[in-house]
């Protein structure tokens, strides 16, 4: 018996030793990643906006986004903001670089399915106001009547109209 206790305390010793000398630390690197989506712009450039409509699309994540960012990535854009909603595009762009058949090339070049329609450049970008989804958040909520009514003028949301 004696030799069995022996026996268990130095395999006991032996494994607590070799156990605790096994630790593993996660190492650690750095790396940087040069970006290729930085661009430079020229502050001398004139800048023009252009807005159109795209046909096509059928999800926001997907298609309006991805156009977004093909457009954005062109040499020469300042900014570009596709809206799903309105299937509007919105680009700022130097026109020494860019012109408006590239951005419809851009466009028409992501997939055969996407069409321009509706080209022109505007001095500033359309910004309409939309009511959210539930009335309470809407466009129309909270104002007096007058504002409400000159609300419910400019947006065709039915909870608009509800409330003027």
């Amino acid at each position: 018996m004696k030799t069995f206790k022996t026996f268990i305390a130095i395999t006991v010793m032996t494994l607590f030793a070799f156990s605790c000398k096994n630790e593993t630390k996660a190492e650690v690197k750095t790396v940087e990643i040069a970006s290729e989506t930085t661009k430079t712009l020229d502050p001398n450039a004139t800048y023009a906006k252009a807005e159109f409509t795209i046909d096509g699309m059928t999800c926001e994540i997907g298609c309006a986004k991805t156009i977004e960012k093909k457009i954005a990535k062109m040499e020469g854009v300042k900014s570009a903001k596709v809206d799903f909603d309105r299937k509007l595009a919105m680009v700022e762009y130097n026109d020494e670089k860019v012109t408006p058949t590239s951005l419809e090339e851009t466009v028409t070049k992501v997939a055969d399915i996407y069409k321009v329609s509706d080209m022109k450049t505007v001095e500033g970008f359309s910004a309409k106001k939309a009511c959210a989804a539930d009335c309470t958040k809407a466009c129309c909520a909270n104002k007096t009547d007058a504002e409400k009514k000159a609300c419910a003028a400019d947006c065709k949301k039915a909870c608009c109209a509800e409330k003027a």
